[in-house]
């Protein structure tokens, strides 16, 4: 009985993640507002009713997939802001984080991309939601650096959040990029490496 359920449970992830993965696919060439359920069921094959099994609609659909394109980076995000190596060592290798992680998960950037200023609310706060769960984990890595002996909690934050928003920024420019001659990429890692170096040289003057 167990290792029939065991089978069950495993169909159902396994047509779950089909749902996701085909609404990333369509969500290529249109906003997540004008997706249909019937669309994603049609390119998985399966009846329409099989997907209110797994999702309450294409809103909570999305929600999911904001889960699944941000979910799993918080251990890269505190890694760009490690206070390891000097300024110079943590802004290379926080875009060559970012360069990698937009080469592997094109469409999931593009869709966050998108979807972060959508139509879609629930989906628009979930991006939200995780994006100051970043930054705050972003705050905690920035008070354990000597640089940050003064600041109170409010300008921390604030920082975190330039931090994060320049990431996204950089994100961005490198899914733009993705197709480019490697020149145009290299452009896109100096432009990034010296708004970092903005960031970081006003830092060092805040309490100036």
């Amino acid at each position: 009985m167990s290792h029939t359920l065991g089978i069950r449970q495993a169909q159902k992830q396994k047509t779950r993640q089909a749902l996701l993965d085909a609404a990333l696919t369509l969500l290529e060439e249109q906003s997540l507002s004008s997706l249909g359920l019937r669309e994603v069921t049609r390119a998985v094959g399966v009846a329409p009713t099989a997907f209110y099994r797994h999702f309450r609609s294409t809103a909570d659909l999305g929600v999911a997939l904001v889960e699944e394109a941000l979910g799993s980076l918080h251990p890269m995000i505190r890694t760009t802001v490690s206070t390891a190596g000097d300024s110079g060592e943590r802004i290379a290798r926080a875009i060559e984080l970012i360069a990698r992680h937009v080469d592997a998960y094109p469409a999931h950037v593009r869709f966050i991309a998108r979807e972060r200023h959508g139509g879609v609310q629930p989906v628009r706060e979930a991006i939200q939601a995780q994006l100051a769960r970043f930054a705050e984990e972003v705050k905690t890595e920035l008070a354990k650096d000597p640089e940050s002996v003064g600041w109170n909690d409010d300008d921390l934050l604030m920082l975190a959040h330039l931090y994060v928003d320049q990431m996204l920024i950089t994100a961005s420019l490198f899914l733009e990029a993705l197709e480019a001659p490697q020149e145009q990429r290299e452009r896109v890692t100096q432009v990034a490496a010296r708004q970092l170096r903005l960031i970081s040289v006003g830092r060092r003057h805040w309490l100036d």
